[in-house]
């Protein structure tokens, strides 16, 4: 049982670095405690997560962080979790399935082939195969945007899905649908029931809340495809080099993946839906052309 109103991780963290006496190494800690603020802000504590974790992980590894530094800042982010669980604020600490990484080599995304995605859905339990087409059709984060996400924010009439929360603005947006994408997820709301849960990914035991741990099932698809261990995460990238290998612009990635890093994407910040609706045309042209299909028509501009 945890606490009424436990404190948002900016201000445990200040509480927490004065629990340590040492003044050398409060100042070490202080240096990983910006860096973790940096990325979670102000989060409730309990709404941290190994997927939210493992995306500050790939966020510090695509900006060129060593392994060592980012090994050090998840031992403060462990320790810390660990005190707040020992408060009770948190009931679980979530960085204790975490993996660490190997300072002996740099990580770099998996980023999968046509064939390794052939393998892996056929592999694939459903809730894992219906998630894996959502990332790599839309290019949105596991944990923080797909997995929360609601039947009310997919629009199968328009072909839309809306992504209401995220963790930075440019991540909030509305992504169109590949067709491959509405039909998936239309086969999955009919295989769990349209009013089982609010959620398109319902905790089986607790449907009034979200999948969150996925990492068994995760892992036993990819054994089970024959695959190497690779991160949901990198699903994500899968998208966006598809997208680019597609010929789509890099601004219009940017703004259908939620990315924030192109300094000129508020320049076309009004970019209209028919331009990326093309992106997603563009993607599904490359998908039939890898299986040697007529490419799908696309579907008339709405004005």
């Amino acid at each position: 049982m945890t606490k009424s109103n436990p404190p948002r991780f900016e201000a445990y963290t200040r509480s927490f670095l004065l629990t340590v006496k040492n003044l050398n190494t409060r100042k070490r800690y202080g240096s990983s405690v910006r860096n973790l603020t940096a990325f979670f802000g102000n989060v409730k504590l309990l709404d941290i997560t190994e997927d939210i974790i493992e995306e500050f992980i790939e966020k510090r590894l695509l900006e060129g962080v060593r392994t060592a530094t980012i090994n050090r800042d998840l031992a403060v982010l462990r320790r810390m979790m660990k005190l707040a669980r020992r408060k009770r604020f948190i009931r679980e600490n979530p960085v204790d399935d975490v993996e660490f990484l190997d300072e002996g080599e740099e990580r770099t995304p998996h980023i999968l082939n046509f064939e390794e995605e052939e393998r892996l859905l056929a592999a694939a339990v459903p809730h894992i195969r219906a998630l894996a087409v959502l990332i790599l059709e839309t290019g949105m984060r596991s944990g923080r945007e797909a997995l929360p996400l609601r039947w009310s924010d997919v629009d199968f009439a328009n072909d839309l899905i809306s992504v209401r929360k995220s963790k930075t603005k440019a991540g909030v947006r509305c992504i169109p649908m590949s067709n491959r994408c509405k039909n998936e997820l239309s086969q999955w709301r009919t295989l769990v029931g349209s009013e089982f849960s609010p959620y398109v990914f319902p905790n089986l035991r607790s449907p009034s809340k979200p999948m969150k741990d996925l990492r068994r099932s995760w892992a036993k698809a990819l054994k089970d495809a024959g695959l190497p261990y690779f991160w949901l995460y990198d699903l994500r990238h899968t998208a966006a080099s598809r997208l680019t290998h597609a010929g789509v612009s890099p601004i219009f990635v940017a703004q259908i993946i939620g990315h924030s890093g192109t300094r000129i994407l508020s320049t076309y910040a009004r970019a209209v839906d028919e331009y990326r609706r093309d992106a997603i045309h563009k993607l599904e042209i490359l998908r039939h052309n890898h299986a040697g299909q007529a490419p799908p028509s696309q579907s008339p501009t709405v004005r």
